[in-house]
C-alpha cells in the first residue's frame, strides 16, 4: 500500500510524530466528551456508538438489510441507504471476539482513524515533505467536527481507504489504488470521488504517454508514465465496489439501476447543484439572530472554495484535486441534511494542505501553540455538539 511491503519500520518511524500527535488530539477530545457528558448524566460511549447513523450501521450488521422506518409525512428511511463495508467489518469483529456490534464499530473506527491519519501523512509527505505531513494530520485531527473520527461512523474508514488509494496513485501502484477505490465505493456514496481520481490519473497518464511518443517520433518509446496493463486494471477495478452495491440495491428494490436514488429520495437526500442549500442559507436572513448563522455559513463555504482554489494554484497533483473537488461538490450540493455538511467535508483532507504548508513554515513552538489552542476548541465543541444536536 505504501513502503509497507518492504520498508514497514522506516515508514512507521517517519509517521510516528504524526500518529502520536493525532492520538493525543483524539484522546483530548474523548476525555473532554466524557467529562462533559458525565456532568449532564449522559453516556459518552453511547453518544459515540449508539446514536444517529451508528445505530443504522449496527442494525445492518446484526439484522442485514431490509429495515426501514416510515415517517408520518410518508417518507421512508431505509437502511439500504447505508453502504455495507462498515457493517460487514462490525459483524466480522463481533464474530471473532466477544464485542457487541456497537463495540466492534467503535474499534473499527478507532483503527481506521489511525490508518486514515497515516494515509494523510503519507500523501502529504510525498508531495510536500515530512513536516507538512505532520501538520496536515494535526489539522485533520482538530477539525471542529473531528470527534466524528472517533465515532462508529464510516468517515474514518472511508478517509483511510481514500488516502491510501491516492497515495498508491501518486506512487504508481495502480492495482492497489483500484482495489482501495473499490473498497471506498463500498463504504460511502462519495466513493465516486476516489473512482474519479483513479480515472483522471489514468486518462492523464494515457495522454502523457501519447504526447511523449509523439515528441519522440517513435512508437517504441515507453516512458515510465505510460499507460500499462496495470493502469487499465486499476481503472477497471475502481468503480466495481460502488457499482456492485448500487446494482444490488436496484435489484433488491425492483427499481433497476436507479433504485439507490429512490432510496436516497426517501431520506429527502439528493443532488440539486446546491439550490436547496442556498435557500437554507437565505432563509437564515429572515431574522436577526439567525442572520448571524447565515453569515457564518457563507463564510464557511467561502473558506472551502478559497482553500480549493489555493490547492489548484499550488499545483497539487491531479488525483488530489479531482478527489477533493468531487467530495466538496457532493457535500455542498446535497439537497438535505445541511447540518451534516461539515462532517461530509471531513474526508476532503487535500483542502488542508495549503494550511499545513503555512503551519510547517512557522517555528515549531508557534505551530505547536496554534495546534494546542485549536485542539482545545475542537474538543470543547465536539463535546457540546454530541451532547446537543449531534451529527445527523
Amino acid at each position: 500500500m505504501t513502503d509497507l511491503g518492504t520498508r514497514t519500520e522506516p515508514a512507521l518511524r517517519r509517521a510516528a510524530p504524526a500518529l502520536l500527535g493525532y492520538a493525543a488530539v483524539r484522546a483530548l477530545g474523548l476525555i473532554t466528551l466524557a467529562l462533559w457528558s458525565a456532568a449532564r448524566d449522559k453516556s459518552a460511549y453511547t453518544l459515540l456508538t449508539a446514536r444517529w447513523d451508528a445505530l443504522w450501521y449496527t442494525r445492518v450488521a446484526e439484522l442485514g438489510y431490509g429495515y426501514e422506518v416510515r415517517l408520518p409525512n410518508g417518507d421512508v428511511h431505509s437502511n439500504l441507504a447505508f453502504f455495507p463495508l462498515l457493517p460487514w467489518l462490525e459483524r466480522l469483529v463481533s464474530v471473532v471476539s466477544p464485542l457487541s456490534y456497537a463495540d466492534a464499530g467503535f474499534v473499527v473506527s478507532l483503527l481506521a482513524s489511525l490508518l486514515a491519519a497515516w494515509g494523510v501523512f503519507a500523501v502529504t509527505e510525498h508531495v510536500y515533505g515530512r513536516r507538512a505531513g505532520v501538520c496536515a494530520v494535526l489539522l485533520w485531527a482538530v477539525l471542529p467536527v473531528g470527534i466524528v473520527q472517533s465515532m462508529a461512523y464510516s468517515e474514518s474508514l472511508f478517509t483511510a481507504l481514500a488516502a491510501w488509494s491516492l497515495y498508491a496513485l501518486l506512487t504508481g501502484r495502480w492495482l492497489t489504488a483500484g482495489l482501495l477505490a473499490s473498497l471506498a465505493g463500498l463504504t460511502r456514496p462519495v466513493g465516486l470521488a476516489v473512482v474519479a481520481a483513479v480515472w483522471a490519473a489514468g486518462i492523464a497518464a494515457f495522454l502523457r504517454d501519447r504526447r511523449d511518443r509523439a515528441a519522440s517520433g517513435s512508437e517504441r518509446v515507453a516512458p515510465a508514465g505510460a499507460t500499462t496493463a496495470a493502469q487499465a486494471a486499476g481503472m477497471a477495478l475502481a468503480p466495481l465496489g460502488a457499482a456492485a452495491y448500487v446494482l444490488w440495491v436496484g435489484h433488491r428494490t425492483g427499481r433497476g439501476p436507479l433504485g439507490y436514488l429512490d432510496v436516497q429520495a426517501g431520506w429527502r437526500n439528493g443532488f440539486d447543484g446546491g439550490y436547496a442549500f442556498a435557500r437554507f442559507v437565505g432563509d437564515k436572513f429572515t431574522s436577526f439572530p439567525s442572520a448571524l448563522a447565515g453569515v457564518g455559513l457563507i463564510v464557511g463555504v467561502g473558506l472551502v472554495v478559497w482553500l480549493y482554489v489555493t490547492c489548484v494554484r499550488q499545483g497539487q497533483p491531479l488525483p488530489l484535486l479531482v478527489y477533493a473537488g468531487v467530495v466538496t461538490a457532493l457535500a455542498l450540493c446535497a439537497s438535505s441534511y445541511f447540518g451534516s455538511k461539515p462532517r461530509l467535508l471531513m474526508p476532503a483532507f487535500p483542502l488542508l494542505l495549503p494550511l499545513a504548508l503555512t503551519l510547517a513554515r512557522a517555528r515549531t513552538r508557534r505551530s505547536a501553540g496554534i495546534v494546542a489552542v485549536i485542539a482545545t476548541a475542537s474538543a470543547l465543541y465536539g463535546a457540546f455538539w454530541l451532547n446537543g444536536s449531534g451529527p445527523p
